[in-house]
């Protein structure tokens, strides 16, 4: 990152660790193709299954229940789409790369709401499975990367397998900032990513039973135990591998984190008593706030943060590179004021305390702008 700027904006991608780009120079100074059966691929292989073996312990699941794709959206589209059943269920805050894939689903669609404070409905999920499920699919956003809220994944997983269900756990944004133990949990399927947590971009993975017969979109050579073709991303992997394996340290940065998020809240309450702050009431990720300003557009908001060299998002971002309207604040609130004025401030490993007061400083300037003038 360059070093002027401060940088809060790691819900949408971290800044890659040091360590871990040392490991991916070293792999990729090595070479190899990990299908080869020479001394160089099998190193490459090495490289590979080590970072498998690091993620399936960390996340305590099987090395042989992970299958590296592209990314987090490959691994959404690859759990959802591998025609396991017939009907899905999403909520109404789902990452984009679930809602896209629901609207190619090759079934019936449904879509569970969630409350003011971003929390999906048990007793409407219920309802919706009273028939029995045996041809539902379920997915989940562990930990929502707008709000920071996140759902109780164990009880779904309950309801989800009472009624017949499988269930999908979209832990995208989760990895690295809570704990997170795949067999606890009782999930049959689970997608992480690499550059949400210090590793590089471009390499992610699905955590599946084995017994569950995903489909590969993409065809060739076998790789992935004939679960997705195409050489793998070697350097990619081992980085992927050597971010997970630095979680521990990750969470307890989390801890500190937290405590500068909640300053930073009790700042902007002190200064302004009609900002809100979505998801506040229930369990959310450390380091993360969606803030409303009242009567300032999020795309105002963002420009003027950077022009104070703070790097904060709004909404989603679209190709264009364009703000649009937050689908996620919309769910909770089906107010598009306040979806309309919403900012997300997110922390990270290499965050530091006065990156938190400068954010703070950015933020009263500009309400007081327009609200004290």
């Amino acid at each position: 990152m360059t070093k002027d700027l401060i940088y809060l904006d790691y819900n949408a991608t971290a800044p890659i660790r040091p360590q871990v780009i040392a490991t991916i120079v070293d792999v990729m100074t090595e070479g190899g193709n990990p299908s080869s059966v020479h001394g160089i691929g099998r190193l490459a292989k090495a490289r590979m299954e080590e970072a498998r073996s690091i993620i399936a312990k960390t996340l305590n699941c099987r090395p042989q229940m992970v299958i590296f794709t592209s990314g987090g959206t490959e691994a959404n589209n690859m759990a959802l789409l591998s025609d396991l059943r017939s009907r899905l269920i999403i909520s109404n805050v789902a990452h984009d790369s679930v809602r896209s894939v629901a609207e190619r689903f090759e079934g019936s669609v449904d879509v569970l709401k969630v409350n003011q404070d971003g929390v999906v409905d048990l007793e409407a999920l219920e309802k919706m499975l009273d028939s029995g499920a045996e041809d539902t699919i379920i997915s989940i956003l562990y930990a929502n990367n707008e709000t920071g809220v996140i759902q109780d994944v164990k009880k779904i997983a309950e309801i989800a397998h009472n009624a017949g269900a499988l269930l999908h756990i979209d832990a995208i944004q989760a990895t690295a900032k809570i704990d997170i133990d795949f067999m606890d949990i009782g999930c049959d399927m689970m997608s992480i990513s690499s550059h949400k947590i210090g590793g590089p971009q471009g390499v992610g993975a699905l955590l599946v039973f084995e017994k569950l017969p995903v489909s590969s979109f993409i065809l060739g050579g076998g790789q992935e135990a004939g679960r997705r073709g195409g050489t793998e991303n070697i350097a990619g992997i081992a980085g992927f591998g050597h971010a997970i394996s630095m979680i521990p340290s990750s969470l307890e940065k989390m801890q500190e984190l937290e405590l500068w998020r909640d300053q930073i809240e009790q700042k902007l309450a002190d200064h302004a008593p009609d900002v809100l702050f979505l998801g506040k009431n229930v369990k959310r990720l450390p380091n993360v706030s969606m803030i409303y300003m009242a009567d300032v557009m999020s795309e105002t908001q963002v420009m003027n943060f950077d022009l104070d060299k703070i790097c904060v998002s709004a909404g989603s971002a679209c190709s264009s590179g364009k703000v649009k309207l937050s689908h996620v604040v919309d769910a909770m609130f089906d107010d598009e004021k306040i979806a309309r004025s919403t900012v997300r401030m997110s922390l990270g490993w290499a965050s530091v305390h006065s990156d938190a007061d400068a954010f703070v400083k950015s933020w009263i300037k500009q309400y007081d702008r327009k609200h004290k003038s």
